[in-house]
């Protein structure tokens, strides 16, 4: 597929906008690898393969192993290789994305504030919005990711 448009080029302002929602995400005390964990959930639920191939790099950047990395998407089954929090922040951006789907039942609130604070849980719930802003973005106007521009090369 091709780039259908520049965004950051036609609406900067707006680009810059989400990078501040993205700024306070960052800065907001929740761990980065957890951050980036949870986009990636988000990424592969939403397909996005622009910000897939982002948040994976990102993430072996710092550290994640890459057998971790491969297991995100059945968390469920990987036993005691995500922590708690991940857990949970996975369960809570599972279901805030699928929001159409499944309401963001009762259960999943508590089983959240288990495990995260007000505070952490709001911020966290702020992350997966941007996400799922900056997924829509990307495959509407078909972002290219970098190991395809790599490949190219």
């Amino acid at each position: 597929m091709s780039k259908r448009l520049d965004y950051n080029q036609i609406a900067p302002a707006g680009v810059k906008a989400l990078g501040g929602v993205y700024g306070y995400v960052m800065q907001s005390g929740l761990p980065p690898a957890l951050v980036d964990l949870v986009y990636l959930r988000i990424s592969q639920i939403n397909n996005c393969a622009y910000c897939l191939d982002s948040h994976t790099r990102d993430l072996l950047k710092n550290g994640v192993k890459i057998e971790k990395l491969a297991l995100v998407q059945a968390w469920r089954e990987a036993g005691p290789l995500f922590d708690a929090r991940e857990r949970a922040a996975l369960a809570w951006a599972e279901t805030v994305t699928r929001v159409a789907e499944t309401g963001v039942p009762d259960d999943a609130y508590q089983d959240a504030r288990a495990v995260f604070d007000e505070r952490e849980l709001v911020d966290l719930t702020i992350a997966i919005g941007l996400m799922n802003a900056y997924n829509r973005v990307a495959i509407s106007f078909r972002n290219t990711p970098q190991a395809v521009l790599e490949h190219r090369a």
